[in-house]
């Protein structure tokens, strides 16, 4: 499995904190302005539907574990919502 971040990721504590593999996505260095790319936009759209959740938009977690466990919470309720949706 890979899951996408943007180059404030970078670095090896990111990667060791997870089996997964990470990819940075950059902007191409040559681009001026604004142009949406399909990978980077996954993950600002990823940022905007977790911030909508109080708890991690406003409290920084003290432990990795518990940010891990406010990230879960967080995406199960987004899944739970699609799901009612269209159920």
């Amino acid at each position: 499995a890979t899951a996408f971040a943007d180059s404030g990721y970078a670095g090896q504590a990111p990667a060791q904190a997870t089996s997964i593999r990470i990819e940075i996505v950059r902007k191409p260095p040559d681009q001026a302005g604004f142009a949406v790319h399909p990978r980077r936009w996954v993950v600002e759209r990823f940022f905007a539907w977790i911030s909508r959740n109080r708890r991690i938009w406003k409290d920084p977690e003290a432990t990795l574990t518990s940010a891990r466990a406010f990230l879960y919470a967080a995406s199960v309720m987004l899944l739970v919502r699609r799901l009612g949706r269209h159920s």
